[in-house]
């Protein structure tokens, strides 16, 4: 009886770079570069199983709508989306990165973060800063932006944002600073439900290998 054919949704860039170990302790590999093919629809040396690209933030919805079987996505991506429809079995550690609040550094945000002051805030991760902002008794204007969050406070379209911060520069060269920490972010495994029933015999092994490799990389 053939191997059923497992797919895996990936997204460009690090954390497409960041999963390929975690395949190579599996005896995979990818035979194609994304950077240069044009191709969609990636194969591996395992012929059973093939790599998808999409959007980062279509992974969650290829996986619990059935059109990847598993998955690799930002927990930030994951709580936008809402995780209906898939398993999050393993945090695979990699592609790690704060999310914060940042203001203008001439901001006074001992004063606005008292509770019951009401601030607008600009981000694309709502459900996130919703619950944060609420967690911490302030009142909030959600502004929804999907790029260059900087500008936000700079033009004074919002008092504040809430941004995932790598090396913190591009706050620093625009004259913003930190001032909460929000949350920390690793990309996660996810598996769509059904078919880790219907898959799981070639599903499971790849699972556990993943396991074994982040174990490996935390142990050393």
């Amino acid at each position: 009886m053939n191997a059923p054919l497992i797919t895996l949704a990936l997204s460009k860039g690090r954390i497409f770079e960041e999963t390929m170990p975690l395949l190579a302790a599996a005896g995979v590999q990818v035979t194609e570069d994304p950077e240069r093919s044009r191709r969609l629809i990636l194969p591996t040396t395992q012929p059973n199983l093939r790599v998808v690209l999409v959007r980062a933030t279509d992974v969650p919805t290829y996986v619990a709508c059935g059109g990847a079987d598993l998955g690799v996505a930002g927990l930030d991506t994951i709580i936008e989306h809402g995780g209906a429809g898939c398993y999050q079995p393993l945090d695979l550690r990699i592609a790690r990165c704060p999310m914060a609040v940042a203001v203008r550094e001439d901001f006074d945000w001992a004063a606005a973060a008292r509770a019951g002051r009401r601030i607008s805030v600009a981000t694309k991760f709502v459900r996130i800063t919703r619950d944060f902002f609420a967690r911490k008794g302030m009142y909030i204007n959600l502004i929804k932006l999907y790029g260059s969050m900087e500008l936000a406070p700079l033009t004074g379209l919002a008092d504040a944002i809430v941004d995932v911060v790598s090396s913190g520069q591009t706050l620093r060269a625009n004259a913003l600073r930190e001032v909460e920490h929000v949350m920390d972010i690793s990309a996660h495994l996810l598996v769509n439900q059904a078919a880790l029933k219907l898959k799981s015999a070639a599903l499971r092994p790849l699972i556990d290998t993943f396991a074994s490799a982040v174990q490996n990389e935390e142990n050393q």
